[in-house]
């Protein structure tokens, strides 16, 4: 019985998020970046960020959505946002990742998780954590505007540019 009841607490934590609601500021954060340089998110402010979480460097989906925002980089950056990814892999998977297929963009490691947890992106195993594909649409005063968990890996940068489109407007 308390096999049973662990197996449900570690699915239904696979599907429990934080209570990041669109509005609130966005949770800071202090990462590594690709070269092993301190990130935080004050430097994002004044600017639309689009900060993404992913599983692991270069498995497909992962590698498609990347690559779907360094495709669009000067459309998103045009605009005026920039991109971040961030994952639970460690700073040389991602040097290696960013490298391998040219990303012009922010890779953070979050190999403990506490970023993606803060953002509620945080799928906990145990032995093993990794980050679920999501992301977070930051507006220039770091306040969440959107918040995207279904995401197509191929088009996605289209749907952000879409939104950031209407998001100017205003």
């Amino acid at each position: 019985m308390k096999r049973l009841f662990a197996l449900l607490f570690l699915i239904l934590g696979c599907f429990a998020y934080a209570d990041i609601l669109v509005g609130q500021a966005a949770p800071a954060f202090a990462l590594s970046d690709q070269h092993g340089a301190t990130r935080t998110s004050d430097e994002f402010r004044g600017k639309w960020l689009v900060l993404y979480f992913y599983p692991k460097a270069d498995t497909p989906g992962c590698t498609e959505e990347a690559c779907s925002f360094r495709d669009d980089i000067v459309l998103l950056r045009a605009l005026g946002a920039e991109v971040v990814g961030v994952s639970t892999d460690d700073v040389a998977a991602i040097r290696a990742f960013g490298d391998k297929h040219t990303l012009p963009f922010t890779l953070l490691a979050d190999p403990e998780g506490r970023t993606a947890e803060k953002y509620g992106a945080l799928t906990n195993l145990g032995l093993m954590k990794f980050a679920k594909r999501h992301t977070f649409l930051i507006d220039p005063n770091g306040r969440i505007v959107k918040r995207y968990t279904d995401v197509d890996t191929k088009a996605y940068a289209k749907t952000l540019l879409a939104d950031l489109r209407q998001l100017s407007k205003k």
